[in-house]
């Protein structure tokens, strides 16, 4: 077993934190302040390769694998600039496509994924299913030539930004009731969706996140859609649907544990050089242990998700189902503590503007939310590790 990172991965971390270092978190907050989207962030990380690094190299990509794009996530995180629609684009889109898609698919979007060109969002969240995916209601059916997209998805990233949308809905066979049941079998299909096409709105959700990217609630109205507007098999059932998930786990985990390491440098710093009573408030130990124990927790969830991304890309997708729902978790509580005893460790300093703590708690404390929310995941874990019994 090998537990550290080449020298490539080492290499890249190094570039993404310079080019992060670049812009900053002055950069990103008065972007995010301003309503306007960090384009030139994203299109630098684009044309140096970056965003591209887990797209196969035929399509222009770097042809390595999650745990590289892991990487490109975090450390831009603890440079200050976490860019939410790495999480979505090309962890998800790009790697579902790069998956399931028909060839056609592949030369489609896959290039635009490979150089920052192209930004797909992810819809699967609904307003009356939450973390039951078997609970979906957006519903899509074949009418001759076409796909018919019906229903509505809740907190869906950065619409406004995207060139289009991948979607998941319910197979519905011809004939069935507009709006299948809940109750009816899962049989998830995944649908590119223009955010141009005839039917298909959005509306955005006001929140307290400090962020470039924007949420949504999107309406699809009898969206008519051509055949190869489907990735993969019509009804392939989860396991298709979790070769994207997976990766969003870890990437949410990266973009946590980037968030972690940012806030505890700056506590860090502000412990060595704050002095009060002739003393650095970080040689007191009531300052000092907390801290460490934050620390400790990070590079536990960081482990943890470099193991779930080293499985993923070895095609165990079992074990790296377990393993990225854990590393998820351990990321979520990790940022959570660390941002929280950064601001405490600065006093009323921790919500100056000056500092960027207090913008980073809202975000923190999302961690623990979304994609998958902390207790979800323990429910995972109790069923799945432990073999409990289920308890819902």
């Amino acid at each position: 077993m090998n537990f550290t990172e080449g020298e490539e991965r080492r290499d890249l971390r190094a570039a993404v934190a310079a080019l992060g270092r670049r812009y900053g978190h002055e950069y990103f907050t008065a972007k995010a302040r301003a309503g306007e989207k960090t384009d030139e962030l994203w299109a630098d990380a684009g044309r140096l390769g970056y965003l591209g690094v887990a797209v196969p190299e035929e399509y222009g990509g770097g042809g390595g694998g999650i745990g590289d794009l892991a990487a490109v996530c975090e450390e831009l995180a603890a440079a200050g600039c976490p860019l939410l629609l790495t999480v979505v684009s090309p962890a998800i889109c790009a790697t579902v496509i790069a998956r399931f898609g028909t060839g056609e698919q592949k030369r489609r979007w896959l290039p635009g994924f490979a150089a920052g060109t192209t930004k797909m969002g992810f819809a699967i969240t609904e307003p009356d299913a939450g973390s039951n995916a078997h609970r979906l209601t957006t519903t899509v059916r074949r009418d001759g030539d076409e796909w018919v997209l019906d229903g509505g998805k809740y907190y869906i990233s950065g619409v406004d930004e995207v060139e289009a949308v991948l979607v998941v809905a319910r197979h519905v066979a011809p004939g069935a009731p507009r709006g299948a049941g809940p109750g009816d079998r899962l049989r998830p299909s995944l649908m590119i969706v223009p955010t141009d096409a005839p039917g298909f709105t959005h509306r955005h959700i006001p929140m307290e996140l400090v962020s470039p990217e924007k949420q949504f609630t999107c309406f699809f109205d009898d969206v008519r859609l051509p055949l190869d507007a489907l990735v993969g098999a019509e009804d392939a059932g989860p396991a298709q649907l979790f070769a994207g998930l997976n990766p969003e786990r870890i990437m949410a985990a990266s973009f946590a544990t980037g968030m972690a390491r940012r806030a505890l440098d700056l506590a860090g710093e502000y412990a060595r050089t704050r002095t009060v009573w002739d003393t650095p408030i970080g040689a007191h130990q009531g300052v000092a242990h907390p801290l460490a124990q934050c620390a400790i927790q990070v590079e536990l969830a960081r482990l943890m998700t470099q193991k779930a991304a080293a499985l993923y890309d070895a095609g165990e997708d079992r074990a790296a189902g377990e393993a990225a729902n854990m590393a998820k978790y351990a990321a979520g509580e990790a940022v959570a503590g660390a941002v929280d005893q950064a601001i405490q460790v600065h006093g009323g300093n921790g919500l100056s503007s000056e500092y960027g703590l207090g913008a980073m708690l809202a975000a923190s404390r999302l961690s623990r939310i979304a994609p998958v929310s902390r207790e979800m995941i323990l429910n995972f874990v109790a069923q799945h590790t432990l073999r409990l019994p289920r308890s819902y």
